[in-house]
């Protein structure tokens, strides 16, 4: 039987005049990794903000681990742990001081057995008694995400966790984040970047405008965009805007530089013959060709758009 571990029906929030979620609804199911996507100002933070009990919905209802987010807000803090877009250490303290230091707020014993294993797991001790001042930004998100895990809760909400990073970091919390959903935690991550959503995540929402616009796998939201692309190499600039003149009728992209002619096709066989058909009927040679199926980008763009001009 399917455990959800988070669980949200018809929730609404406006500031003043604005409405910023008008009525979502969602589950997510025990350790796994749900990514929440949408524009700027589309409502992702608010939503994280209202499930980590930091604001409190005008309508619907949200419950963690079974408890509501409102009536029960004590027991939801008890099971979540938030990491937010910047990391949240102290500046002064080393980086073990830092994790002491939580242990000993949230009152667990052996705070300083805590600090070595977390600081061990994320690749932190050698650095563990040098001043924060001195770690990278990849370093401070380590630490941070060590912090958050301190008391080992149920749901991490991670805001963003990888903004900023140098590519060599983003994977390192790629594969954290990976590790904990495998050892059962429930990661909630909003992100900028669709590939890391496309790598990480067992669900995807798209939110926009304030309402969930998809949800689903990634194999699912790339089902509701059947086309995909075909690229076309040729030898030379000729050829490039001879393909490009003799298929106007698929409306093709044209890239000179690389003499390569893309266009948006249904995958099926007749066209794919149809296109090499009408090459073969002008004379011009195919240096190469591939076809390429939607990419969750194309699916959010897509989405996006059609919802904007709705």
């Amino acid at each position: 039987m399917v455990q959800n571990t988070i669980s949200v029906h018809n929730l609404e929030k406006s500031y003043k005049n604005v409405e910023v979620l008008k009525k979502i609804s969602f589950t997510v199911e025990k350790g796994t990794v749900f990514a929440l996507l949408g524009s700027n100002g589309a409502g992702k933070t608010t939503t994280i903000r209202i499930l980590a009990t930091l604001l409190k919905p005008d309508g619907g209802e949200a419950q963690i681990c079974d408890a509501d987010v409102v009536k029960q807000a004590n027991l939801v803090r008890a099971a979540i742990s938030l990491t937010g877009q910047n990391a949240a250490v102290d500046e002064i303290l080393t980086g073990r001081e830092n994790v002491r230091l939580i242990a000993k707020l949230r009152h667990l014993p052996d705070a300083a057995g805590i600090a070595d294993e977390l600081l061990a797991r994320f690749g932190l001790t050698d650095a563990a008694d040098r001043a924060l001042s001195t770690y990278s930004g990849g370093m401070r998100r380590r630490l941070d995400l060590a912090m958050s895990l301190v008391g080992n809760p149920e749901v991490i909400f991670l805001d963003e966790p990888t903004t900023g990073l140098d590519p060599q970091s983003r994977l390192a919390m790629w594969k954290i984040i990976r590790e904990l959903a495998s050892n059962g935690t429930t990661v909630f991550l909003t992100t900028q970047y669709l590939e890391e959503a496309e790598q990480l995540a067992n669900q995807i929402a798209i939110l926009n405008d304030g309402k969930i616009v998809a949800n689903g796998t990634v194999a699912e939201l790339k089902r509701m965009l059947p086309n995909g692309h075909l690229e076309l190499r040729f030898a030379e600039e000729g050829e490039v805007k001879a393909a490009n003149a003799a298929l106007v009728d698929f409306e093709p992209t044209l890239n000179v530089e690389e003499q390569l002619v893309t266009l948006t096709i249904d995958g099926s066989t007749t066209q794919l013959m149809a296109i090499l058909g009408k090459l073969e009927a002008a004379n011009i040679a195919v240096l190469e060709f591939s076809q390429k199926s939607p990419t969750l980008e194309d699916v959010f763009l897509t989405i996006i758009d059609r919802k904007g001009e709705a």
